[in-house]
């Protein structure tokens, strides 16, 4: 039986718009966004349903609607199917959300440029990306939308040209939508976006979404430094499949990102340490990861130790929560009228825009403080 979330008006729905919208992070979004608006699961892992988020006047997840841009064309209950064959998603779950499955899917439209597309200026792809988000307001009688970028990685670009993921980024602040990127890719980064977001009076944030291993060092890095421990090598070892894992298999892609993951340790212990992460592609791992990481740290009187770690989980299932909460800030960030790099949003990103602290503790203490700035000038917020 097809979930059915509480209604909502038309004047308090807001859009999600997902660049990816038909990979592994979008459709186990979609799908659990239905299944705990409708009661079938609870929230596990969105901060923005615990206590302190409660009188912020975030939207409710019943009044998300969700559309977006892909380059391939698998249906969203096809997709969500192969998820919970591989186990992302629990067992007869997809059928429970069809419905909302195929009403996300129908708003999904056709993304680019591909490889040896030439057909359209990059102007003229920013254009058509806007007027899709822009239509996708209109039609559904939205009182905003979020972009939301959960494409596969893409390499930093080597020339002035724009990347895909900036053409997106452009294109969401050309429709007046916030925008976050949960990539490593360049999407607003871009140097000659830089006038664009800055004029445009549009909130924004990003990047790379921290959800497994460089969530871990962003609290073992401070507690290391806090303790006066000193780091001599940390390395690690990422084994992923699915589309993440084919995309991080080219050797630029990686590289872009392991940035967020290196630029965490320099932050929280002071200095770079001897050492590095490797990514292997493991197809037969589909939506599952292994990362490994390995400390090497001097005691007292120069004693050595090492300290190692491993982290096993479902890559989308460990992001879907986040980028629902990033998008219920970001509409709600725009509802109060604040606008440019959201920094206190660090707390989600592994290479967060601003320059705010790395250590998750502190992110968390800022996230709560931009929680205080969500709420109404009466202290009320809107209902949830």
């Amino acid at each position: 039986m097809s979930a059915e979330p509480s209604p909502a008006t038309p004047s308090s729905r807001h859009g999600v718009w997902f660049v990816g919208a038909r990979g592994s992070v979008a459709t186990t979004a979609v799908a659990g966004c239905a299944a705990v608006a409708a009661g079938l699961h609870p929230p596990t892992g969105m901060v923005t349903e615990t206590p302190d988020f409660a009188p912020c006047g975030l939207p409710s997840l019943s009044s998300l609607v969700f559309g977006g841009h892909d380059t391939v064309d698998c249906p969203l209950p096809k997709r969500a199917e192969h998820l919970a064959a591989g186990g992302v998603l629990p067992h007869g779950l997809p059928s429970a959300v069809h419905a909302e499955l195929v009403a996300a899917d129908r708003e999904i439209r056709p993304g680019g440029p591909l490889p040896g597309d030439t057909g359209r200026t990059q102007d003229q792809w920013i254009d058509v990306f806007a007027a899709d988000i822009r239509d996708f307001v209109r039609r559904q009688d939205l009182a905003g939308a979020v972009v939301v970028n959960v494409a596969s990685t893409e390499p930093a670009p080597t020339d002035g040209s724009l990347p895909p993921s900036s053409l997106y980024a452009a294109a969401a602040l050309r429709a007046g939508c916030p925008y976050v990127n949960f990539t490593p890719s360049t999407g607003l980064h871009h140097p000659a976006l830089a006038p664009l977001a800055e004029s445009s009076g549009l909130p924004h944030a990003g990047r790379d979404g921290k959800t497994g291993q460089t969530l871990l060092r962003s609290v073992l890095g401070p507690m290391f430094r806090q303790r006066a421990l000193a780091v001599r090598a940390w390395s690690g070892t990422n084994l992923l499949g699915g589309g993440d894992g084919a995309a991080l298999a080219d050797p630029a892609a990686a590289a872009a990102k392991n940035a967020g993951k290196e630029r965490v340790l320099a932050d929280t212990l002071g200095a770079a340490p001897e050492g590095e992460v490797h990514i292997d592609d493991v197809p037969a791992l589909g939506d599952w990861k292994t990362a490994w990481d390995h400390i090497a740290f001097d005691g007292f009187l120069g004693s050595r130790m090492v300290l190692q770690t491993i982290w096993q989980g479902c890559d989308s299932a460990l992001a879907a929560p986040l980028v629902l909460d990033l998008a219920r800030l970001a509409a709600r960030a725009r509802q109060r009228g604040l606008s440019g790099p959201l920094g206190e949003l660090g707390f989600y990103f592994k290479d967060p825009v601003g320059d705010g602290p790395s250590s998750l503790a502190e992110q968390y203490a800022e996230l709560r403080g931009f929680a205080e700035r969500l709420r109404d000038t009466d202290g009320r917020g809107a209902g949830r």
